[in-house]
């Protein structure tokens, strides 16, 4: 057992996490951990093991201990701390059983430091989602978005932490003042086809234009990290987790990453074209989207990926990968003239 996540499971906060979880009175719990997937940026266990209840149970339990430290996000600095922000206040109101995140049984914050104890979501997710689970998707996150933009809840409006409209923007902003990526694409030494350079080089130029129609479009609340590992598909239902780059944005960026964001290179361009309709079509249940004739989610798309995606090209270790970041330039060069 790794010695410094030992340090984390005090007996008295896993007694108090899990008489929350039980809704039971702990007389003593025993505990194994794993690491899960993921966690990149935090520290992510899944606890397991049997408790002893004051009236006699021997129960089994699961659930998952995620401890971040304080990191810097570039113009975003107090992400490190959002979910414990979100967590610790009535957020949880404005989801729905439909579209939710998971149950949060205790959170704190030490110094720069948060840990939160939550419930574990057992169902699909990455690349093992379905065509169909996918157009559900889109189609809740159209509901929720909808419902938010119509009702204007004042808990949203109260909350202390979430992340700005003008994200997105500037980290295309970021992207493209870094020479190393810039004049990468400009030079003759640049491996990836001309075409899609051009497409990049064409972003570029035109970029004042595609965020001035960009930024006529809603402004909603985004999850900003809504890529296939961080969504389960479970009972019909949606689970998100990973909420700690959530704040304002336009309409359609959540639906740019599900869509691009380490994606079924496969079946992108199927995507985009069932994703985008069901989409509309959850948000137009709660407001009036019929006037929107351009949704810019190939720009949007474009925006937030493209850089990246040579990023990910140029420092791949293998030939496969380098295959794959090309193959969703690709794809996404193809979505202009769908």
């Amino acid at each position: 057992m790794n010695n410094q996540v030992e340090r984390f499971i005090n007996p008295e906060i896993l007694a108090l996490v899990l008489s929350k979880k039980l809704d039971k009175t702990i007389i003593r719990a025993d505990y194994q951990l794993k690491e899960l997937q993921g966690g990149t940026i935090g520290d992510v266990r899944l606890v397991t093991g049997r408790v002893e209840t004051s009236d006699g149970e021997n129960l089994p339990y699961k659930m998952v201990l995620k401890t971040q430290k304080k990191f810097e996000r570039y113009g975003d600095p107090d992400s490190w701390r959002r979910e414990y922000d979100l967590y610790t206040t009535d957020f949880k109101k404005v989801l729905s059983n439909s579209f939710r995140c998971p149950e949060c049984y205790h959170a704190e914050i030490n110094g720069d430091e948060i840990q939160l104890w939550m419930e574990y979501i057992d169902g699909v997710s990455g690349l093992n989602l379905t065509k169909e689970m996918f157009e559900c998707i889109a189609e809740e996150l159209g509901r929720f978005q909808g419902k938010l933009y119509t009702e204007r809840p004042d808990i949203l409006q109260n909350l202390p932490n979430l992340s700005k409209v003008e994200f997105t923007k500037n980290n295309y902003l970021r992207y493209r003042s870094w020479n190393v990526l810039y004049d990468y694409i400009r030079s003759d030494d640049c491996e990836i086809p001309k075409h899609l350079c051009k497409m990049l080089i064409d972003l570029d130029n035109n970029a004042d234009e595609i965020f001035n129609r960009i930024e006529k479009l809603p402004i909603v609340l985004c999850h900003r990290d809504f890529w296939v590992e961080n969504i389960f598909f479970s009972d019909g239902k949606i689970v998100l987790i990973d909420w700690d780059t959530t704040g304002w944005g336009y309409m359609g960026e959540d639906i740019a990453s599900l869509i691009t964001d380490e994606a079924d290179v496969c079946h992108m361009i199927e995507y985009y074209q069932k994703c985008i309709p069901a989409y509309y079509r959850g948000f137009s249940k709660y407001a009036d989207v019929s006037h929107i004739s351009d949704h810019c989610i190939y720009e949007l798309i474009l925006a937030m990926f493209g850089y990246r995606l040579v990023e990910w090209y140029k420092f791949a270790k293998s030939p496969e990968d380098k295959s794959m970041h090309l193959h969703t330039l690709q794809n996404i060069h193809e979505m202009r003239d769908i």
